[in-house]
């Protein structure tokens, strides 16, 4: 009777572990769901108000011969600025869109090869130190198992921002840099701060987070993507100057990223809009 019910609990809680897993796995899906379609709805936004100022583009070309022509002559231009400038803005959601499905596949991959080079440092640690006359089970060095949690702590924080838990992102990223000040991924914690910030709408945090970046960091591979958001700040203050200036600097100092492509874009339509 006693071996019964204890084959009875262990099916039972074996049962409850895997509804609780499929609970998360179904949680998460939930979460991707909603991210891709508030993107979704915010490039169809765009869409829309595209169409919108096409729509009255049109009218003012076929009224033209009617009215003044230097006014619709202005109008037409600043229609034109405004759609190019719409435009810009759904090119760029776009891209952060690619950009976001491209780290979450490149994150597992990169987290897998971290842990392989963890396990053959733990095990050349591990069979230079042991003594050749023993069968002592291996044990990590200190600075294996630092380096361990020390990855483990970024890539949980990576995983929250990829999951749209900006603030909680914002936390994690804020308490590794504050753990490890002298990490090799210190660069990836700034940049991945930053646009936690930027995702939370603080762009002067997340503006004086980048510059921070490029300033402790010079040789860094985020610092034409670190400027890029930078220029993406100023626009959303309404620092047109500003933003021009930094995708000017942008594209002549970092001419083979690539975030060249969309930086004269962005360029291209700021310089159409009327002063």
């Amino acid at each position: 009777m006693g071996l019964s019910l204890l084959a009875f609990s262990g099916s039972a809680l074996a049962f409850l572990e895997d509804s609780g897993a499929r609970k998360d796995i179904k949680d998460l899906q939930e979460k991707t769901e909603l991210q891709n379609q508030q993107l979704k709805l915010q490039i169809l936004g765009l869409s829309n108000s595209i169409k919108s100022l096409e729509n009255r583009l049109q009218i003012v070309e076929t009224t033209i011969k009617s009215q003044a022509l230097m006014d619709l002559l202005a109008q037409v231009e600043r229609l034109s600025g405004e759609i190019r400038f719409l435009k810009g803005d759904l090119e760029v959601i776009q891209h952060q869109l690619d950009l976001s499905l491209q780290r979450e596949k490149s994150l597992y991959s990169d987290t897998d090869s971290r842990i392989k080079k963890l396990e053959n440092t733990v095990a050349t640690s591990t069979v230079a130190n042991a003594p050749t006359t023993t069968n002592a089970p291996a044990t990590p060095t200190p600075e294996a198992i630092a380096l361990a949690a020390e990855t483990k702590q970024f890539n949980d924080a990576l995983g929250l921002l990829g999951e749209g838990q900006f603030k909680v992102a914002f936390d994690s990223f804020n308490q590794f840099i504050q753990a490890n000040p002298n990490s090799k991924l210190m660069p990836e914690a700034q940049y991945h701060l930053a646009l936690s910030q930027f995702s939370l709408k603080n762009f002067k945090a997340a503006m004086a987070t980048q510059q921070k970046l490029i300033s402790q960091f010079p040789d860094s591979p985020r610092l034409a993507e670190a400027k890029m958001m930078i220029a993406n700040c100023q626009i959303q203050l309404s620092d047109i100057q500003g933003a021009k200036q930094t995708l000017n600097d942008l594209i002549t100092q970092h001419p083979d990223s690539d975030v060249i492509p969309t930086a004269k874009k962005r360029l291209a339509a700021l310089n159409s809009l009327k002063k």
